[in-house]
């Protein structure tokens, strides 16, 4: 299935992401998805197993300057000669997500953070997992565009193997995600500030 009309493939989450609400602050305006920085994820219709995902995102408001923690490509805090971990000051515009499979761990971020989007923090943090998952859900660079800029985004996900192309560069290479779903649906998250999704397309693979 690939659709480029993006009311026709998204939905209310499924029961099994409990904090998410009926989406009411979403809407499509000339073939933009806009989320108004409220509330609410978003979720297709149907599950996918094996997909490819390409979308556009950016976010549209003025940004402001935060301190975010700087990470190594192992996934960790660079700690400083305080022992303090180290931060950095960037332009802040919003944090969103891509769920994989209805599964809320298997979250592709969308973010500001210096280490990059495409990062899947929920794997790269849980301290059960072991330092090479870590690194290998880490972005290897950081890809995105300026903050007001489209970014282009490629997610494939094949078995558990997760791959995620930003801006041509491929920061996450067929990473395992061990414990998601063989099947589920696809969702955008909404977690802060105002953004935008065009040219969504889905393909599953056999």
């Amino acid at each position: 299935m690939v659709s480029d009309r993006s009311t026709a493939l998204w939905l209310p989450s499924p029961p099994r992401l409990e904090t998410s609400r009926a989406p009411a602050h979403w809407r499509s305006v000339n073939g933009v998805l806009e989320h108004d920085g409220q509330a609410a994820d978003l979720w297709t219709k149907r599950e996918f197993g094996d997909f490819e995902l390409r979308l556009e995102w950016r976010w549209p408001d003025t940004p402001r300057w935060e301190d975010f923690p700087i990470l190594n490509r192992d996934g960790n805090a660079e700690i400083g000669a305080d022992g303090r971990p180290e931060t950095e000051r960037v332009l802040e515009g919003g944090n969103s997500g891509v769920f994989l499979r209805g599964f809320a761990k298997a979250r592709v971020n969308l973010s500001c953070d210096p280490v990059g989007s495409g990062e899947v923090c929920e794997y790269r943090s849980d301290p059960r997992m072991s330092p090479g998952l870590q690194r290998a859900l880490t972005p290897r660079e950081q890809a995105d565009r300026p903050v007001g800029d489209w970014n282009r985004m490629e997610i494939r996900l094949r078995g558990a193997g997760l791959t995620v192309v930003l801006n041509g560069e491929e920061v996450i290479a067929q990473a395992p995600l061990p414990g998601i779903p063989g099947r589920g649906p696809i969702g955008l998250q909404h977690k802060r500030g105002r953004i935008q999704f065009r040219n969504v397309f889905i393909r599953e693979m056999k």
